[in-house]
């Protein structure tokens, strides 16, 4: 593991866990890229670049009598556009001329232990300088002033190479960034498939996959948060990678905001990819002296399939991006009240919800939407953060205070960056939110965005969050934020920075909950936007966990968190049994279909427990049980997708721990089949040496066995909807 620079050839070598990544210094100072992937030894150019003369591909100005050297036909670490490179550009700057042509070359490198934290941004760390290496390589356009900064660090641990890049104006005049993006390889073939995660409000992350194709496929999001559409993740497949063989390429973005992912296959059957910030409607001005850093972009290599791209993603992120008392800390089963009660409740109400959950082992409580200002619906009070009396005569500290008594923990729903258009807020500040000048103000929710790039808003709404959090025994919070930004503009930034405030805004986001997290590092911080709407690593860095999605039917679950498993571990998921008829879909699932489903991930309830028969009721204790005997497995095993939703009618995964000495197999199918086959299932990721006992009726099983020949399917498992678990332990 380690950086190697090769002073004779100026050929990096970069070398992760089992993974190579090279490129090298040549011609004047250009950077090219020779090779990622698996490892290797020594790198000596076996697939050394050819030089060939390409119509219509022209030569830079010191190569003009050399018609077999162009920037076109070049595999580049961080191209730009404008002289004789017709792709797109990892980055653009417009001088004071209007002209947007750079020219960047190396000036020197510097190779050093550990990995540096972004300054007011997430990203992931090191505990120990001796986990990673980091190279940063200094790029100047000596004609301009500007020097780029291109960092690349490598985990001992982990086939994991992350990048970011970092802009300093050091001329004489200010320039303007109209696109900095965080990463770009350029790989020399285009023999891919093309994965990505879409979707949309209560469908979150669905797997789409297809050929890569010439010219330019791309996901991106210009809503003003990585958003429910499409996640700042995607993955180049080879044709033959499959779930657990193949060559998998894996990019996902630490941040939470606009961003654009692509690949660009050029006239030659390249493949230019390319990360970062959304260039749309985005703009930067550097004045002399002053920088811009980039966001991280996490590149992951799997010569194991997805599944071996997503078990790096998952160990990374939880033990090197989440932090805090959290990270290693197994999490509460919850109930929360929004799908009991919405805006309809009393203390009194509460109190018999938090009694039934204390009786049936539920750990701790969260009250929802609708417990300030005199929020009865979602038309009011965002932003005006106190307590409603009316509602909770008592006040927050004595409900809290009783819920503890019972022996739960106590929750609360806050969405900090919203304010009401019917709000004291809003009417003592109309400012405060994003608007441009004499241009209605687009609602959602009868709501509005706050302007967070503002540091008097920033203040103030920490201050006030802070002031509930600090009143009350509170040790959990439900973050969300439920609407996209529209008319992005600021009252304080000038017309040529207008274009800043998106960016400024998520700087300001950072901040805000840096600061309340850090304030109250014992509370248990939950993501949402409107369920998976930020769903990502820049906000896991601040908050461990998420809520998969609005959408708690046990049936579109399956799809949903099969689909977050590809990259974010299952411990950042939040999961919910809740009732029937389902609220968003309205399908009918047994209970046990809910908790199964719900048990893969963050165990919680979201229904009115008073309203349980006593036969429901003995089954949710059961799952609360059961589910605390296995949380541990759950939340720190390995995961291993065997079937999935996307393919069929059969959904199947299961989690090992690290010595592979228990396991946990579920498996769901959706309809019944008339006269079904006889069906297997074949396991994965355990020991195939090790014998296996099947907890209940105790037969034992060779891990061999159970890989090649399976374990078999009931046929006597009738009707839709069905659920299968198996725990097993090495005897």
């Amino acid at each position: 593991m380690g950086i190697h620079y090769n002073s004779e050839n100026k050929t990096f070598h970069l070398r992760a866990k089992d993974t190579s990544y090279v490129m090298g210094v040549l011609r004047d100072g250009y950077l090219a890229h020779y090779y990622w992937g698996r490892g290797v030894s020594d790198y000596r150019h076996s697939n050394a670049i050819q030089y060939v003369d390409r119509g219509f591909s022209g030569n830079p100005y010191d190569h003009r009598h050399d018609r077999t050297f162009s920037l076109d036909t070049l595999p580049q670490e961080y191209p730009q556009y404008g002289n004789t490179d017709f792709r797109k550009p990892a980055y653009q700057v417009q001088l004071g001329n209007g002209s947007t042509i750079t020219d960047l070359r190396y000036v020197d490198h510097k190779i050093s232990k550990g990995k540096t934290p972004l300054e007011g941004l997430p990203s992931t760390y090191v505990e120990k300088e001796d986990e990673a290496e980091t190279l940063e390589i200094l790029m100047e356009d000596s004609l301009i002033g500007l020097k780029v900064f291109l960092t690349y660090t490598v985990f001992e641990q982990f086939n994991v190479i992350t990048r970011s890049v970092r802009f300093v104006n050091e001329g004489a005049h200010s320039i303007k960034l109209l696109s900095a993006l965080s990463t770009s390889v350029d790989f020399r073939d285009a023999e891919f498939d093309f994965l990505h995660l879409h979707g949309a409000h209560v469908k979150e992350r669905h797997i789409a996959r297809q050929p890569l194709r010439h010219g330019i496929q791309s996901v991106e999001s210009t809503r003003g948060a990585s958003s429910h559409q499409h996640n700042p993740f995607m993955a180049l497949l080879r044709k033959d990678a499959t779930e657990d063989h193949g060559e998998v390429y894996g990019f996902n973005f630490v941040y939470s905001g606009n961003f654009l992912a692509q690949a660009e296959v050029d006239q030659f059957r390249n493949t230019r990819v390319t990360m970062g910030i959304n260039p749309f409607d985005f703009s930067w001005k550097l004045e002399n002296g002053e920088s811009f850093q980039t966001p991280e972009v996490v590149m992951v290599y799997s010569s194991e399939g997805l599944g071996g791209m997503s078990r790096t993603f998952h160990e990374l992120y939880r033990t090197r991006l989440v932090r805090g008392t959290y990270r290693d800390k197994e999490r509460p089963i919850l109930v929360n009240n929004w799908e009991a009660t919405y805006f309809d409740f009393n203390a009194e109400k509460i109190m018999d919800i938090a009694k039934v959950g204390q009786d049936l082992g539920i750990e701790l409580f969260v009250l929802d939407d609708g417990w300030f200002g005199k929020r009865d619906d979602d038309t009011t009070s965002l932003g005006d953060w106190f307590v409603d009396r009316n509602k909770l005569p008592e006040g927050l500290d004595h409900l809290a205070e009783s819920v503890n008594n019972i022996g739960m923990q106590f929750g609360l729903w806050f969405e900090p960056e919203m304010i009401s258009v019917d709000s004291d807020l809003y009417r003592d500040h109309p400012d405060w939110c994003l608007h441009v000048p004499n241009r209605s103000r687009s609602e959602s929710r009868r709501q509005l965005v706050l302007d967070f790039s503002r540091e008097d808003v920033c203040e103030e709404i920490t201050k006030r969050v802070c002031n509930i959090l600090a009143s009350a025994p509170i040790s959990y919070v439900k973050w969300d934020m439920n609407r996209h930004m529209t008319e992005i503009g600021s009252a304080l930034l000038p017309a040529d920075r207008q274009r800043e405030t998106a960016h400024r805004y998520m700087l300001g986001l950072y901040k805000v909950m840096d600061a309340i997290t850090s304030s109250f590092p014992n509370i248990l911080f939950e993501s949402c936007s409107g369920g998976g709407g930020r769903f990502d690593p820049g906000i896991l860095y601040y908050m461990p966990q998420t809520w998969t999605s609005d959408n708690t039917d046990a049936i579109s679950r399956l799809k949903i968190q099969y689909g977050t498993s590809l990259v974010y571990p299952i411990i950042s998921m939040g999961a919910h049994v809740s009732a029937v008829p389902n609220h968003q879909v309205h399908r009918i699932t047994s209970l046990k279909m809910r908790g199964d489903v719900a048990i893969s991930g963050n165990l919680g309830y979201e229904l009115d427990l008073t309203q349980m028969t006593d036969e429901e009721k003995e089954i949710v204790k059961e799952q609360v049980s059961n589910y605390k005997e296995i949380r541990g497995l759950i939340q720190f095993g390995d995961f291993y997708r065997l079937e999935s939703p996307f393919e069929g009618n059969i959904t199947s995964w299961l989690f090992t721990n690290k010595d592979k000495s228990e396991v946990i197999v579920f498996y769901f199918r959706v309809l019944d089949e008339a006269a079904a086959p006889s069906t297997f299932l074949r396991l994965k990721g355990i020991d195939p040496a090790k014998q296996y006992a099947l907890a209940g009726d105790g037969e034992v099983f060779g891990g061999d066995e159970l890989m090649y020949a399976g374990l078999h399917i009931p046929v006597e498992i009738k009707g839709d909807f069905q659920s299968l678990v198996w725990h097993l332990k090495a005897v």
